[in-house]
């Protein structure tokens, strides 16, 4: 068969390199220049800059791509442990060394709390109880009703109908440690207040698997897998923006490019953001149980505000990933998720990978870049007048309380807002994340795999099942492939 894939993310790159390997004949057609979506990159004065996604989990889910090409991951990319996965700091001062030790684990939150110790290690087991109900169904389709009905057993077992932030607060008493166990939603675009319990799963999930890093940055992983989709024979298409997915009689039957070309096709699989698809890329009467209004009044996950940095100095004390909490937390959350404002506080994600790789940064220097949710664009916030002071709010926070003489040592600088999101990636309201990842948006609810009316249009990547998130992307191309070859089969 000859497969179009719209899309060069994880997703897109996870079903082609499978149906490569199925022996099909695959061709990537993507808008950038470059190959990963959101995880494209940056490079800037010296600089190497992940624009998007810098935490990879659940290993074997590559292990699995990269086996198809006869080799093992470590022949492509070279993977590394984190330790600690995150330091999370807070206003007063306290510091969290979140890792895999159970020792020390247990040691912190009896510093941070005595009393708390027992709620954490009922906290675990329950988390571990989630993650043998829940990871089996990442890489199930979910498209009838019946495979929804069929999970419903293991969602009401574990409780997935409470919110991660819930399901803490149920076994820990210190706020603060609280928010160190449910912040992990936020990571795949989620409120923890609404995002399933089911998320809780992440925490056994790095406990045993770790959280680590891939040398050269995630865009070194994306290289990778494009590697090895190469090898396999598929083909590459960069600054192909696709304009139309052709459809007659049911069936897609290629792509149309913006630039005019063309490409035919027995099976199509969009990586690209699943709204945005039906709303311009496939025409209304192609697919009529699929409704691109309905699609847009989902729930759609926030969007980021993120500024890029090279500074000509280092700063050991701080970790690969850092968590910044600000004062509030449920408050905050909802000023993003619920009323939609920009607020006033924040808290951040502040990233130095050249704590593991010095070479993303010149000699002697470091490569940052530092993260604030954001409400996306249906808030109605002018970023054309905000972002600059936006910027400067958070650069002099981080100065004052995290790296000083910062503003001295700045070198290099790029940022991006909801707008890139929307106008670069072609995200609906510029969500960083598709839907958001409530239960009323999970499996059956979420966007399928497959479209309802066009049997050969596939999708993949953070829009539709499983959701955002590494592992959730690249098992949404297991999950199109396997549907792929399944179809052929009969």
């Amino acid at each position: 068969m000859r497969i179009v894939v719209i899309g060069s993310g994880f997703g897109g790159l996870a079903a082609a390199i499978r149906l490569q390997a199925q022996g099909h004949s695959v061709t990537i057609v993507e808008k950038l220049d470059q190959p990963g979506g959101r995880a494209c990159v940056f490079k800037q004065d010296g600089f190497t800059f992940d624009a998007g996604p810098t935490i990879i989990t659940a290993p074997w889910v590559l292990d699995e791509i990269f086996a198809l090409t006869g080799r093992r991951t470590a022949d492509f990319v070279s993977l590394v442990r984190l330790d600690p996965f995150y330091n999370i700091r807070f206003e007063d001062g306290s510091v969290f060394r979140y890792n895999s030790d159970t020792d020390a684990l247990r040691a912190q939150v009896r510093q941070f709390a005595p009393q708390d110790e027992a709620g954490y290690l009922t906290f675990r087991e329950k988390a571990g109880a989630i993650f043998d109900a829940g990871m089996p169904l990442i890489d199930q389709p979910f498209t009838n009703i019946s495979s929804m009905v069929k999970a419903l057993p293991s969602l009401l077992r574990t409780r997935a109908d409470r919110s991660v932030a819930a399901m803490a607060n149920t076994y820990l008493s210190d706020e603060r440690l609280r928010q160190v166990f449910s912040f992990h939603p936020l990571l795949v675009g989620g409120n923890p207040f609404r995002a399933s319990s089911m998320y809780a799963l992440i925490h056994k999930l790095e406990q045993q698997w770790g959280v680590l890093f891939c040398m050269g940055g995630t865009g070194a992983l994306v290289q990778g897998l494009v590697r090895a989709f190469e090898e396999l024979g598929g083909t590459m298409r960069y600054e192909h923006e696709v304009a139309e997915v052709m459809v007659s009689n049911g069936r897609a039957t290629g792509v149309r490019c913006q630039n005019g070309a063309q490409f035919a096709a027995d099976a199509v699989v969009c990586n690209g953001d699943v709204v945005q698809a039906y709303r311009s890329l496939i025409k209304p009467e192609h697919h009529p149980r699929t409704s691109a209004r309905r699609l847009e009044r989902m729930r759609h996950s926030m969007s980021l505000f993120v500024i890029y940095f090279g500074t000509n100095r280092q700063y050991p004390d701080i970790a690969h990933h850092e968590i910044l909490m600000g004062p509030r937390y449920r408050e905050l959350l909802e000023d993003i998720f619920e009323r939609k404002i920009l607020a006033d506080d924040f808290s951040l994600y502040l990233h130095r990978p050249t704590a593991t790789d010095p070479s993303l940064a010149p000699p002697g220097s470091d490569a940052w870049y530092v993260l604030s949710p954001v409400p996306h664009l249906g808030s109605g916030t002018d970023w054309e007048r905000v972002s600059e002071r936006y910027r400067d709010r958070i650069m002099q926070y981080l100065e004052e309380r995290y790296l000083p003489g910062l503003s001295q040592h700045v070198v290099t600088e790029r940022r991006i807002d909801p707008r890139y999101f929307e106008g670069t990636l072609n995200s609906y309201l510029g969500s960083a994340f598709g839907p958001e990842p409530v239960l009323t948006q999970s499996a059956w609810f979420r966007p399928h795999n497959r479209d309802r009316d066009i049997t050969n249009l596939y999708f993949c990547g953070a829009g539709t099942h499983p959701g955002a998130g590494l592992p959730g992307v690249i098992s949404s191309g297991k999950i199109v492939a396997e549907m792929i070859g399944a179809a052929r089969r009969d």
